[in-house]
């Protein structure tokens, strides 16, 4: 409820208060009781007593302050939407002077006055009705005569606004400033200053707190020579003293001849003093002298962050199953496409046929010669193996596994037919006899030469072989189906020491002393030479993907080549202590093995990305022990099991131990 209102007369105002509203102020002509026009004045709402705090902090409550009795005043209930706008317009001819307060949230209409001050100051004219701008403020002219005109005119605008071109100019000078081609004047300090190049680390002194101090070189200590009782060997005899005087100052190794006395008291004083002293104060003011800046680097940093073997798996750790059984030292070995048997060439002029699961001998084959090479075809419809044996290449079938498969291959060697001028052929093709075909031999292709190495091509069709003889027919190729033998080079580049097919593409890599050449054979030119920088390379490896090669040395060093980066070594490898005597690429897994005469077979993952811009990844992750040194040998040879992780070795010891 609201209050009843005061009244209050005096004489003709009259003023009605209404409390917590408004105030009225009434004029009535006449007194109490005139009928006159009534003029009423409404006056700011005051109720709200907020002062000015950011009504915004009130969105959050239904109130926007406080009134003189600290009750709250609540916002308006009714939220007012566009329909209600629109009629308002329409129905109320001053809505267009209405406004919203925001300290109580009513609405007020602007007075006549209010609403021209706005106006004015929408045309950027001065808020007082009564401001004359064209009334002169200040008095320009003087009526008193003065010898010097002097106005009292204000300056032009255009004083005020910089010049373009002295914009121009100053951006110029800013900019040379910038660039270093303007240096600052520095006035000079007229009163010279010393300073002590070779001070202490004092805190006090100017060049003290220099970080680049420099400390003054020492002087050498003395010697037994400089001592006034020196030893006898260190007094000059006679001759000595001669070829002393006779030698330039510079030549001298002392510039003193040493001497003897009784006692210190019986010393001389030192008739050089004074000229030794200058000397060494004219080698600190004169002699330049660089200083030499430690890094302070941690050894580890420098060391290339590779990722840890565990996150490599997997690949050979440890020893599972030792094949025992050869009596002489084993030279090579080869496995299966399988991966179910092993075959084994030894010194003691044996092939032995194994197991791979059980570490049992299933076969033995006396060939009555030192087996250097051993290869398995890795053609899997085709069970035959390849073995060279002096001057011999001996092809035979191991029948072991599959009946059928065995079955086959012996139909399919008597299908080919013998060639018809052998005599043309640099070797010749020998059908074996019934004794040596119930051992397992089929065929024996001679060449007159010690044959080293046999190996295959990815068909399984064609035969390559390395034989110890100087000239152009070190290298042969031999094709099983049509029983032809063939020579590829016309000369020869030296002494050769392995060959290898490319897994993909028609090229043959040939490895001799100091290089390995790449030839391409349908257009029978040199595609590529690598050059290895070692002294002898021992053994080659090509990747089964083919743009990337291997190959070991005699001076333990293993390089790894990129094809298609460069004709030098990618990397090269010295984890090995002796000889390398042979290198092997897992078909499937990234990883790659060396087999060394220190006993050890060191695994390494090696990964080759699809990107071409991203170098091949080379990480040595394990090295395996196991064969005992035997005549000074080690590993002999290395080979991967096509399909697992497993990596075979031959050693001097007589056996071939699998690592799993």
């Amino acid at each position: 409820m609201c209050r009843r209102p005061q009244v209050h007369e005096a004489g003709p105002l009259v003023l009605t208060l209404f409390p917590l509203c408004t105030l009225r102020v009434a004029y009535r002509e006449g007194g109490h009781g005139g009928t006159g026009a009534e003029v009423v004045a409404w006056l700011q709402d005051i109720r709200n007593t907020v002062g000015n705090v950011p009504l915004e902090w009130y969105e959050d409550f239904p109130h926007v302050g406080y009134d003189l009795d600290g009750r709250r005043i609540y916002k308006p209930l009714r939220t007012r939407d566009e329909l209600d706008q629109f009629l308002d317009k329409m129905d109320d001819p001053n809505f267009w002077r209405t406004v919203k307060d925001r300290m109580t949230g009513q609405d007020l209409q602007l007075t006549d006055e209010q609403v021209a001050l706005v106006q004015r100051l929408q045309r950027g004219q001065f808020g007082d009705v009564s401001f004359d701008p064209y009334e002169p403020a200040v008095d320009f002219f003087s009526g008193d005569v003065m010898i010097h005109p002097v106005t009292n005119r204000p300056e032009d605008k255009r004083s005020f606004i910089p010049s373009l071109v002295e914009k121009e100019k100053v951006s110029r000078m800013v900019h040379a400033i910038k660039m270093g081609w303007i240096q600052p004047h520095r006035p000079r300090d007229p009163t010279p200053r010393f300073y002590d190049l070779w001070v202490q680390e004092d805190p006090n002194a100017v060049l003290g707190r220099h970080k680049m101090h420099v400390p003054a070189p020492k002087l050498a200590l003395p010697g037994h020579a400089e001592s006034y009782n020196p030893p006898p060997e260190y007094l000059p005899s006679e001759e000595e003293r001669l070829v002393w005087a006779q030698q330039e100052s510079g030549e001298r190794k002392l510039n003193f001849l040493p001497r003897k006395f009784p006692s210190l008291r019986a010393v001389p004083a030192y008739g050089r003093f004074i000229q030794e002293r200058f000397e060494r104060c004219l080698d600190l003011y004169l002699c330049p002298r660089q200083r030499k800046m430690r890094v302070n680097v941690d050894p580890e940093d420098l060391i290339p962050k590779l990722p840890r073997p565990r996150d490599l798996q997997p690949f050979p750790t440890c020893q599972a199953l030792v094949y025992r059984g050869h009596g002489d030292l084993v030279r090579c070995l080869s496995v299966s496409p399988g991966g179910q048997w092993l075959v084994s060439g030894s010194d003691d002029g044996s092939l032995r046929l194994w197991e791979v699961a059980t570490a049992r001998c299933v076969r033995v084959v006396p060939v009555g010669g030192v087996v250097r090479s051993v290869a398995w075809n890795p053609n899997p419809s085709v069970c035959l193996v390849a073995a060279a044996m002096d001057d011999a290449v001996l092809l035979l079938n191991p029948a072991l596994g599959d009946r059928l498969l065995a079955g086959s291959t012996d139909q399919l060697l008597s299908a080919f037919a013998l060639p018809e001028e052998p005599a043309l052929q640099p070797a010749r093709w020998v059908e074996a006899l019934e004794e040596e075909r119930q051992r397992g031999l089929r065929l024996r292709i001679c060449h007159g030469k010690p044959v080293t190495q046999v190996t295959w091509h990815g068909r399984g069709d064609y035969l390559a072989v390395v034989l110890a003889t100087p000239g152009h027919t070190q290298v042969l190729i031999h094709q099983l189906s049509r029983r032809r033998s063939q020579s590829p080079f016309r000369r020869s580049h030296g002494q050769v020491q392995c060959v290898a097919f490319h897994p993909t593409r028609p090229f043959l890599i040939v490895a001799s002393q100091r290089s390995i050449r790449v030839y391409h054979l349908l257009r029978q030119e040199l595609t590529k030479k690598l050059m290895p920088n070692c002294k002898w390379v021992s053994s080659l490896a090509v990747h089964p993907a083919g743009d990337n090669i291997i190959c070991g040395s005699y001076d333990s060093k293993l390089a790894w080549f990129d094809l298609d980066l460069s004709t030098k070594p990618y990397r090269v490898l010295r984890h090995h202590r002796k000889a390398l005597r042979a290198v092997a690429f897992h078909p499937r897994y990234p990883l790659f093995a060396s087999g060394s005469d220190d006993g050890s077979v060191i695994i390494c993952h090696g990964m080759v990305y699809n990107d071409l811009l991203q170098n091949p990844l080379l990480v040595p992750v394990k090295v395996l022990k196991g064969h005992v040194l035997t005549r000074d040998l080690g590993v002999l040879d290395v080979a991967f099991h096509p399909t697992q992780p497993w990596v075979f070795s031959s050693g001097a010891d007589g056996t071939v131990r699998l690592f799993t």
